[in-house]
């Protein structure tokens, strides 16, 4: 199994300080938490596009080129790319050029995104939501597919057999696409023999499995080979069980009760937080050894290839971050990949134990 971070870059009060961090020094953070995810043998980040005050990605190629030149084998995807709002065209010569910069650790995760400022601030309609994903997915699987294309939707003008340059080093250059428990989307992922991220960040992880069914049976009535699968969870990680819950609780909190705000949720309780990183929560917050044995558990419900956490979620003491780093790659990873060495990848089962 493949094991990474992701990050939205947040842009919130530094609970060290009590300021609400620069854009620079976050990004400064952001580019050593990557650099250090690559000296400690992980294998996956990735930075997600937003378009708001708290968050300072907003451009994920320009961040991950950025990463690249200080990196040498992990893999750099975006998490996700908005695709619905943006062109199809320059995301791929983005991702293209990034390939190249990188040496071939290039991916593309594209989504319709969870929030919407993006559609207003590059004129598109909410209306459009579900149509403009369909049709700008399209056009970036021709494009990779072909260095000349012909094309005709409805929301972008015509493409009379151009090419779009650079071609990527890996041939072809991996897309994923983003679900967050749609099952329409997770149909279509499979129809279109691509792998799927599948981000969980609440609720009972096996209330999931149908989705994970539906994304494989979609993609075998279509005669495409299993895809990968891709677990998306927050968590942070430290020494101990109950240090990793103190630091991690206070910027959940906060940053959850924001987006709240916005959708209508309640305030996150401590009996909440709680039960999120029990075994049988979504979230994974806590000891190394408690964050090895619930990836272990989801895997015999999912029989996923890649896991990634967002250790992130809202601002964090910079040390203790890079420390959760640390201990997901050198104590995390290992056991891991130790436990599913040489077993074949399971199939969705529910909850283990369970009939």
């Amino acid at each position: 199994m493949e094991i990474g971070i992701y990050t939205f870059g947040e842009r919130t009060v530094d609970p060290e300080t009590g300021q609400l961090i620069s854009p620079q020094e976050r990004m400064r953070r952001l580019l050593e938490e990557v650099e250090l995810a690559d000296q400690v043998g992980l294998d996956v980040f990735g930075v997600g596009e937003h378009h708001r005050p708290d968050y300072i990605v907003s451009a994920p190629a320009v961040v991950l080129a950025a990463a690249a030149a200080r990196t040498r084998r992990i893999r750099l995807t975006s998490a996700v790319n908005v695709l619905s709002s943006d062109d199809p065209v320059r995301v791929f010569e983005q991702f293209a050029t990034l390939d190249l910069v990188s040496g071939g650790r290039a991916e593309i995760m594209v989504g319709r995104g969870s929030f919407v400022e993006s559609f207003p601030l590059f004129g598109y309609d909410l209306r459009d939501y579900d149509a403009l994903f369909e049709e700008k997915l399209d056009l970036l699987l021709r494009l990779r597919s072909s260095e000349r294309v012909t094309w005709r939707g409805k929301f972008r003008p015509p493409l009379e057999d151009l090419g779009v340059y650079p071609r990527p080093v890996q041939d072809p250059i991996p897309v994923w696409v983003a679900v967050g428990g749609t099952p329409q989307s997770a149909v279509r992922a499979g129809m279109l023999g691509l792998p799927m991220a599948l981000g969980i960040i609440g609720g009972m992880p096996e209330r999931f499995a149908p989705l994970v069914e539906l994304h494989r049976m979609a993609a075998r009535r279509a005669g495409h080979p299993t895809p990968r699968l891709s677990i998306n969870s927050h968590g942070f990680l430290a020494d101990s069980s109950q240090a990793a819950a103190e630091i991690a609780f206070p910027a959940f909190k906060a940053q959850m009760d924001r987006i709240g705000r916005e959708r209508g949720w309640p305030p996150m309780t401590r009996e909440q937080f709680e039960f999120s990183r029990s075994l049988r929560g979504a979230d994974f917050v806590g000891s190394p050894q408690e964050v090895a044995e619930k990836i272990l558990f989801q895997h015999e419900i999912f029989g996923h290839d890649r896991f990634l956490l967002q250790l992130t979620v809202g601002t964090l003491p910079h040390r203790q971050v890079l420390r959760a780093i640390e201990l997901l790659g050198t104590e995390v990873a290992p056991v891991v990949r130790r436990e599913l060495a040489g077993k074949s990848p399971a199939q969705p089962s529910g909850v283990p134990g369970e009939g």
